[in-house]
């Protein structure tokens, strides 16, 4: 079974496709994942191989890594375009994430200040005011919209609320007008033998609509370029990616295809 891609708690830095040298920040367990989503294409396996026995990281342990870390890589003269919170799991859902943020953006100021700070969300905690407060002050708050039809999300995404669905989350993201980047998985296949594909016309259309709603500052489209722990899932090409994206950027909205 495909398990977890971080054991460590600050790792990298690796190339982002997406954001360019990126030194992550995972505030999951090193051994286990904890999601509000398990997601069909998360890369970093399904939610059932359990959380694990490391537990969260402490808002003081993430402060110390994340530190030493930096300051061996100014010492070096290595490069860094980006922090970037992402790893085992939903970052949103550590109870210090509000904390932990403000320590970071201290810490990048200190050693790297032209570096941005990244969260990659899955949109599901923006209920929680110490989440959307932590969100607003990160240079870029990038938050996952793959469907904007219910039934499309909730396959895709496999949430474990039943009461996430679609029109929620994109209320909940329009609060960011302006400020948010959506990021959007394109993707065709199969899983426990229902068909999906949300590059259909019926789709993309619904896709557009939404963006138009939330107002973001951009649009990421990108598809798999990792192993998936459902097999029989298709990457979109990027030709095709681009065609999606020629259709969201005539209707006015910023979009980038990773």
């Amino acid at each position: 079974m495909q398990t977890v891609l971080f054991h460590e708690t600050v790792f990298g830095p690796i190339h982002s496709r997406r954001l360019g040298v990126s030194l992550g920040v995972n505030l999951m367990p090193n051994d286990g994942k904890i999601c509000s989503f398990d997601c069909v294409y998360c890369e970093a396996g399904y939610n059932a191989q359990g959380q694990g026995t490391t537990g969260v990281p402490t808002r003081k342990d993430v402060h110390n890594r994340l530190n030493a870390k930096l300051s061996a890589m100014r010492a070096a003269g290595e490069k860094l375009d980006v922090i970037t919170f992402s790893g085992n799991g939903e970052p949103t859902l550590h109870p210090n994430f509000k904390e932990i943020v403000h320590d970071v953006i201290l810490l990048r100021n200190k050693y790297y200040p032209e570096a941005k700070v990244s969260v990659l969300s899955n949109s599901t905690m923006l209920g929680r005011k110490n989440v959307v407060d932590a969100l607003r002050t990160v240079d870029n708050n990038i938050l996952k919209l793959d469907s904007a039809i219910s039934s499309t999300l909730r396959l895709i995404n496999q949430p474990k609320s039943v009461n996430v669905q679609a029109d929620g989350v994109i209320t909940d993201l329009k609060q960011f007008a302006g400020s948010c980047i959506v990021q959007t998985m394109m993707l065709r296949g199969e899983h426990n033998g229902h068909r999906i594909d949300n590059t259909t016309d019926v789709e993309v259309e619904a896709l557009i609509a939404a963006y138009l709603e939330i107002n973001p500052r951009e649009v990421m489209l990108y598809s798999i370029d990792r192993k998936t722990p459902e097999e029989n899932l298709e990457k979109v090409g990027r030709e095709e990616l681009e065609a999606i994206a020629r259709r969201i950027a005539d209707a006015g909205i910023k979009v980038q295809v990773n």
